[in-house]
């Protein structure tokens, strides 16, 4: 399965890109095995994801041709 991944603010930065497209062997995977499974480590604490524009969870699944968008916490003033 082809997957779309996008890193937005702080983790585009400490990632050094913006983003990758990558083929997964398995079709179960859900947001949080993804970053496990391109980062080689759990995901940071409160990691915040989207799934093709939705906000998601770190078990929402990940489903062929899905866009997943990793992003930091939010903080405003």
């Amino acid at each position: 399965m082809t997957v779309h991944v996008h890193y937005f603010a702080r983790l585009r930065e400490e990632l050094g890109r913006p983003g990758e497209e990558t083929e997964l062997p398995a079709d179960d995977l859900t947001v949080g095995g993804l970053w496990q499974h391109l980062h080689h480590e759990a995901p940071p604490a409160r990691l915040m994801a989207a799934v093709n524009q939705e906000q998601a969870t770190l078990e929402t699944p990940v489903h062929d041709g899905d866009e997943v968008a990793y992003f930091p916490p939010v903080t405003g003033g």
